[in-house]
């Protein structure tokens, strides 16, 4: 397949002048849902990737061919520009190189790479950060395994709410410097603590867990944030349904009564029915 249409859309966003929320998904009816209500982009966590593939916490146990499979199947589906949390590139710069080539063939349109410790280590397991010394070599490795240049490399940092927001704008600086197309961060809280960063470096931002003060997009736009995840909660929402149908056809109640589900022109959409249904009639003459 061809992936360089999407790619190039994510490029777009990134050297226009707004902020988009981008739509999380987990699966190829997600992101067909997403891309019908007109979101931009499309974004896979790797949290929200454990909890679909493995039914597990958030523990950085879930494989890079795992992951990458399961974006394989989300790009498929449609033309969705895919965003993914590709956690700490699966092990060393050796690794991250391997995961850029997996998600680079899996159609992905952009991937972040973090400098946070990963997994966690024996002891107190409190949450800690790779040397930057170690970071940069991530974020030049990842650039280095890169084949089309239209994909988009982003280094992410946690160093905001671990280490401090000068450690932030020191990474941030560093990665920047290292090539990467984009800068990530976590644990922002304030318009000052952007503004900070905004000054201290010039190719655009993606933010995590906006909340408060840096949840108005067009205040983020004037700040380069060009992407501003608002959390997982399709997902979350998801499991409720379906929890919610099972238990009450367990409790008796009849199929037909269900709350909640959905309508057949809506399944029919999904599904993208008109097209099998033509194809049927091309190719297999009925």
């Amino acid at each position: 397949m061809d992936w360089r249409g999407r790619r190039e859309n994510f490029r777009k966003i990134l050297a226009g002048n707004v902020c988009v929320h981008p739509g999380s998904v987990y699966d190829p009816i997600s992101a067909r849902i997403a891309e019908d209500l007109g979101f931009e982009i499309g974004m896979f966590a790797g949290s929200v990737a454990a909890f679909t593939v493995l039914g597990s916490p958030d523990l950085v146990i879930l494989t890079l061919t795992e992951f990458a499979q399961q974006a394989y199947r989300i790009n498929r589906a449609g033309k969705l520009s895919l965003l993914v949390d590709a956690d700490h590139g699966y092990g060393n710069a050796l690794s991250v190189m391997r995961t850029v080539q997996e998600l680079e063939t899996a159609g992905v349109a952009a991937m972040t790479v973090e400098d946070t410790l990963l997994q966690r280590p024996y002891g107190d397991g409190k949450p800690a950060l790779i040397s930057l010394e170690e970071g940069v070599g991530k974020m030049k490795a990842a650039l280095t395994a890169r084949e089309d240049a239209s994909f988009v490399i982003v280094g992410r940092t946690s160093a905001a709410q671990i280490s401090g927001l000068d450690e932030a704008i020191k990474r941030g600086k560093a990665y920047e410097a290292a090539g990467v197309d984009a800068l990530f961060f976590t644990g922002l809280k304030t318009r000052a603590d952007l503004a900070a960063i905004s000054s201290a470096v010039k190719i655009p931002l993606i933010l995590g867990g906006t909340e408060g003060e840096l949840m108005d997009k067009s205040y983020l736009g004037t700040q380069r944030v060009r992407v501003a995840l608002q959390g997982h909660q399709p997902f979350w929402a998801g499991v409720r349904a379906v929890h919610d149908a099972l238990k009450a056809l367990r409790d008796g109640t009849p199929a037909k009564e269900l709350q909640g589900v959905a309508p057949n022109d809506m399944i029919r959409r999904v599904t993208r029915d008109a097209d099998y249904a033509s194809w049927t009639k091309d190719f297999l003459g009925g």
